[in-house]
Formats: structure tokens, sequence, C-alpha cells
């Protein structure tokens, strides 16, 4: 039995999530950062749309083959080491980014970011594991996911108004230097555990790779990982890459209103985010199908958008972003599936198998707007207009459709299994109460 050194859910856990969520809103911020300076990363580098694509796919390509990997190191040797490394690896790598003229080494500077950023969530999410109790678990959750986004909107606004201002280099010069403040303050004030601290837990090969099994054959793993699929990846193409073009250059919007527009998807992702946090607590059974509902109002406004041949009127854009950026605490949901299969020394893993649904998803669309945008109009990034970026943007019914059916499918399975070997854990979900994993088994798996 641990001895238990500091108390779960008062004020140090909170201290410690604050700074690590910090660290997490720089992440969204470097994430986010091409977002608005697309178009000017194709001047500046003379690249057309399949090569701006390629920025932002090996980006999340990174970031989502290192969550496994990730998970490993982090269950091994805890957040503070990971949210530290990830600091350096973002701040190098945006600095690298400010001052590059040649494309591939842009390219080799976004890879970093996206490793760096690769460290940071998963590392956030064990610390509310860790530190806070089973009640507040769901709230801090989906809270970290709305917070975080606030990076987005940094990038949207501050960033567009410094590129004007201070130019490339020095807009993103001084976008890298807040990862040195926040290095300081990870390493005065996280603590992994509020247990006490005993080094790194050192497992054997052997018993690792079983446990991954234990923990990838887990129905629950792959219910979370599903359900971060379908409804992320929407947000994250918008908000990353293409939304910005799409509402300027396919819209006729001004970048001052396609700015708004996208400060304004991040703000209702705090909104609904506590909606959401408030149902996924409050009915814990229904929690796949709170996500599926959430995808279909998604996917009403793309429609009613992509099947104008004019521009469409504002209010419907601004039904449209509101919509989409839903779909990024609906995908905290499956964080919390994760949870209700995972006992906690595996959090690490798990989360990490989950984080790699919406990235993946989202790096596939990325790659593939870009491919149909110069298949289309061979002539770049200045040629596009609103009929190409209807047909670019309708390749996301593929992902959604594949996403709701893999949800529905892992749910059933997943409901099975917690009959089978947490007898109980059905019944206690209907009535509301959270179903707290008793510990890992070498059962869980099967």
């Amino acid at each position: 039995m641990r001895e238990q050194v500091h108390d779960i859910g008062r004020r140090r856990a909170w201290v410690i999530w604050l700074v690590a969520l910090s660290v997490y809103v720089l992440a969204v911020f470097h994430r986010s950062s091409l977002g608005v300076a697309g178009i000017l990363a194709s001047e500046r580098f003379d690249i057309d749309a399949t090569s701006l694509a390629t920025f932002t796919v090996l980006q999340l390509a990174v970031y989502a083959a290192m969550q496994v990997p990730v998970g490993v190191l982090l269950d091994r040797y805890g957040s503070r080491a990971l949210l530290l490394t990830g600091l350096v690896l973002m701040t190098g790598g945006q600095l690298m980014f400010a001052f590059v003229e040649s494309y591939p080494l842009a390219v080799l500077a976004r890879v970093v970011i996206g490793a760096g950023d690769a460290m940071i969530f998963v590392s956030v999410i064990r610390l509310v594991a860790a530190w806070f109790l089973v009640r507040q678990a769901p709230l801090v959750t989906q809270l970290t996911g709305q917070v975080g986004q606030v990076g987005a909107i940094i990038a949207a606004a501050p960033l567009s108004w410094a590129l004007v201002r201070l130019g490339w280099t020095g807009a993103f010069a001084l976008a890298s230097s807040a990862g040195v403040v926040l290095m300081v303050a990870v390493a005065l004030v996280v603590k992994d555990s509020p247990y006490r601290d005993d080094g790194p837990t050192r497992i054997k090969l052997r018993t690792l790779a079983r446990q991954l099994q234990f923990v990838w054959g887990n129905p629950g793993t792959r219910l979370g990982m599903w359900t971060h699929f379908t409804s992320q990846f929407a947000m994250t193409v918008f908000a990353m890459l293409w939304g910005f073009p799409f509402l300027v250059q396919g819209q006729g919007l001004s970048t001052a209103v396609a700015s708004t527009l996208l400060m304004l998807m991040t703000g209702w992702v705090i909104l609904s985010g506590l909606v959401l946090s408030w149902m996924v607590s409050r009915f814990p059974y229904y929690r796949s199908w709170i996500v599926i509902g959430v995808v279909g109002l998604m996917i009403v406004p793309w429609t009613a958008v992509l099947a104008r041949d004019t521009p469409a009127p504002l209010w419907l854009l601004v039904v449209l972003v509101c919509l989409t950026a839903t779909g990024g605490p609906a995908s905290m949901v499956g964080f919390d599936l994760a949870r209700s299969f995972s006992p906690q020394e595996t959090m690490g893993r798990a989360s990490g198998l989950v984080n790699v649904g919406g990235f993946s998803a989202s790096l596939l669309t990325v790659a593939l707007v870009g491919v149909v945008l110069d298949l289309r109009q061979p002539g770049g990034m200045a040629a596009y207009d609103l009929d190409d970026y209807r047909a670019a943007f309708s390749v996301q019914y593929l992902f959604w459709a594949l996403g709701i059916t893999q949800v529905l499918r892992y749910r059933r399975r997943g409901l099975d299994h917690l009959r089978r070997e947490h007898p109980g854990a059905v019944e206690s979900m209907k009535r509301g109460e959270p179903f707290v994993h008793p510990g890992f088994s070498d059962r869980e798996g099967v």
C-alpha cells in the first residue's frame, strides 16, 4: 500500500493542474499556429496545397505515432518528466520554424513541434487521474480540453496580429519564448502523484508487451479510440489548417471575420464542454450515444454549407463553426470511457491509444483535402474557389461513417465485457453512478 502524502482533489491538485494546463494551452497554440499562417506559408516557401498540407500531416503523423511509446514512458517516468521534455521540443521546433526559409527544414521544424506536442495532453490527463477524485475527474478532463483551446484563440488573433506587425520571424520567435517560462513553472510545481515517490516504475519488456496487448485488446480502449476518431477530426482539420483558407477564399470573408469565427469556435468549445461534462457525469451509460448525437449535429450544417453553390450566409457559417467545435469536448469522452475500463497504472497507455484515434483521422483528412484541391485546381493556392473547397471537404463524410459504425460496434462489445468481467458495473452506470475500475487483471483484454 503506497503512502499518501498529499490530499486528493484539494488546493495542491488544482495548482498542479493549472500549471500543466498552461503547458497544454501552449501546445494547442503551437499546434494551431499554422492555421492563420497557411496562406503566408504558401508564399514564403512557394508551395501548393498538397505541400502545405504536408506540414500538418507530418506533424499529426508524428503526434499519433508517438502516442503508444509516450504512454509507456508516461507510466514509467511520470507526467513531470514528459511535460518538460515536450516543452523543450516545442520551444526548439517553433524557434527553428521562425528562422528557416527552405521548405524541407520548415517541415522538420513542424515535426519536432509535433513530437513535443505528443507528450503534453496525455501527461495532463494522467495528472487528472492521479490528483482528483472519481467524481471530479470527468469535469476536470472536460475543462482540460476546453480551456486548452484558448491556445487556438491566441493563434487565431494575437498571432495573426503579430505576423502583420512583426513579420514571420519575429512572430514565431516571440511565440517560442513562452516555453522557457513554463519549463521553470513545471520544474518547481508539478508532482506526479499525491503518493510518496518511489522513483520510476520499472517494467520488464515481456510484461510490458503483455500489458499493452491487454490494454489494446480491451474493447473499452477501442471504444474510447473510435469515439475520439469520430468526433475530433473535423474541428482539428478546420482549426489547424483548412478552415481559414476555406472561409477567406471559398466563402469570401475578410481575414478579420475569418479570424473572429475561429475565435468563436474556440469560445464555443468552452461553453459546449460544460454542458457535455454535466451530461457525461449524469448519464455515464449513454456516453457513446451522446457523442454520436454530437456528430450528427455537426454533419447537418456541413451538409447545408457544402450543398450550396454560392457562399453561405454568415449565420450559417456561425452555426457551422460552433457545432464543429462541439466535436472537441465530445472527443474528451473517449478518455472518460477508457478510464472506466482501465486501472490507473495503465492509464498512460490507454490514453495514448485513445489519442491516436482523432489525430489519425485528422492527418488523413488534412492530406485528402489537399490532394483533392490540387487534383481539381493545379494552379496553386491562389486559384482555389468555392467549388474546389466543396469537393475537398466532402471527404469528411467517409470518416464520420466509419467512426460511427465502429463506435456502435465497440459499445456493444464494451458492455458485454463489463457484464462478464465486472458484474454490476453496467447497472451502476444505468443508475447514473460512475464505475471505478478495481485494478489490473490478466483477463481484462480477453
